[in-house]
């Protein structure tokens, strides 16, 4: 059964959405590196395959040695820069294509084949990154390695919980991280997933915000063929009225449907017009526990395909024609009533601001 328009446009709150013009410059701005960032599923990088990922404009090869071990290194060798991710892994060394010359896990020349074994080898370094793997997910630190131990990669407690069934949502925008971001924020937006039986009269109910994270609790209700399917209620013409609650931490979110599921998004920043998202969605069905276990694989694919991509593919196009509109004309001014979003443009502009700020100093201090 459709949401019914009127219903759709009732969006008053119990914050006050009041107007205020759009940060233009918050679709510049760069990341703060100083985060691990998601680069890959562990599934698509086998033992001795190399993967080209870009984490902000930041060229990276990450490849898996013989023995299983994850190394990154900057994705250009040192003696003539071409990339790495044309070469092969020798062992646990990585080997450029052109000349044959082997670089080892810390990224340091340890062979060049036409040279005799006793003879010096070049300084020829390649940057290497820290990595890591997690939650079936690859990482990488891209700033300061020294800081890498002291941030942690997002907690997510359901992964080693059998009772959730995980689906993993790969998602690939040609936009800004930012308008990615607003759109995770944004509730408000059921009206584009009507016609796929989306929430409906959202209602913002609690916000609070700080340096480097944005918390929001939104009031929404569901009606529908989807709703029953997820048990949020057991007739599809009920209307029922849920909690879900979103927080952006920064880099990263997470997200819940009161008593339905837990979302956690993981965002990749590739450059000023693309990102890419690695998200883990755990949801608890209304069948046997045994049926769940025997075709987990299988159901995951299924609920993804069939039911949220639906919703993805809707966001994907609004966010892309927004990206596009901002870069025919960065100059237009935008208005925005949501307070969750100012919020979240805060504390994106003020992580990369800090991040420059520090760069800074430190160039100052070294010269």
């Amino acid at each position: 059964m459709s949401v019914r328009k009127s219903e759709l446009l009732n969006m008053e709150s119990t914050i006050t959405l009041s107007s205020q013009p759009v940060q233009n410059r918050v679709r510049e701005i760069g990341i703060n590196p100083n985060y691990w960032y998601p680069v890959a599923w562990s599934h698509q990088l086998k033992p001795c395959q190399i993967l080209p990922v870009v984490v902000w404009q930041q060229a990276i090869a990450v490849y898996r040695d013989v023995n299983h071990q994850l190394h990154a290194l900057e994705n250009a060798c040192p003696h003539k820069g071409v990339v790495f991710d044309k070469g092969e892994v020798f062992e646990t060394h990585l080997v450029c294509p052109y000349h044959g010359w082997e670089f080892n896990g810390e990224g340091e020349c340890v062979k060049i084949p036409y040279l005799p074994p006793e003879q010096k080898l070049p300084c020829a370094k390649a940057r290497n990154y820290p990595i890591q793997e997690k939650y079936g997910i690859i990482w990488i630190f891209p700033g300061d390695p020294s800081l890498a131990e002291l941030k942690t990669i997002p907690d997510v407690p359901e992964y080693n919980e059998s009772e959730w069934l995980i689906v993993e949502i790969p998602a690939h925008f040609q936009a800004h991280f930012s308008i990615c971001n607003e759109n995770t924020m944004d509730v408000f937006h059921g009206f584009l997933h009507r016609d796929i039986q989306g929430w409906f009269n959202p209602i913002l109910t609690q916000l609070k915000a700080k340096k480097n994270t944005v918390h929001a609790q939104y009031q929404v209700s569901y009606r529908g063929w989807l709703s029953k399917f997820l048990n949020l209620n057991k007739d599809e013409n009920q209307v029922t009225t849920r909690t879900v609650s979103i927080t952006y931490n920064y880099p990263h979110y997470h997200s819940t449907l009161e008593g339905v599921s837990s979302l956690y998004l993981m965002r990749l920043p590739v450059s000023l017009t693309e990102t890419r998202s690695f998200s883990l969605l755990f949801i608890k069905l209304r069948l046997p526990k045994w049926v769940v276990n025997l075709i987990r694989g299988q159901l995951s694919q299924i609920i993804w395909h069939f039911l949220f991509k639906k919703f993805l593919d809707q966001d994907i196009e609004m966010i892309e024609s927004e990206q596009q509109t901002y870069l025919a004309n960065p100059h237009r001014q935008y208005v925005e009533i949501n307070p969750a979003i100012i919020a979240l443009q805060r504390v994106n502009i003020a992580q990369y601001e800090e991040f420059m700020q520090q760069s800074e100093l430190i160039s100052n201090h070294k010269n």
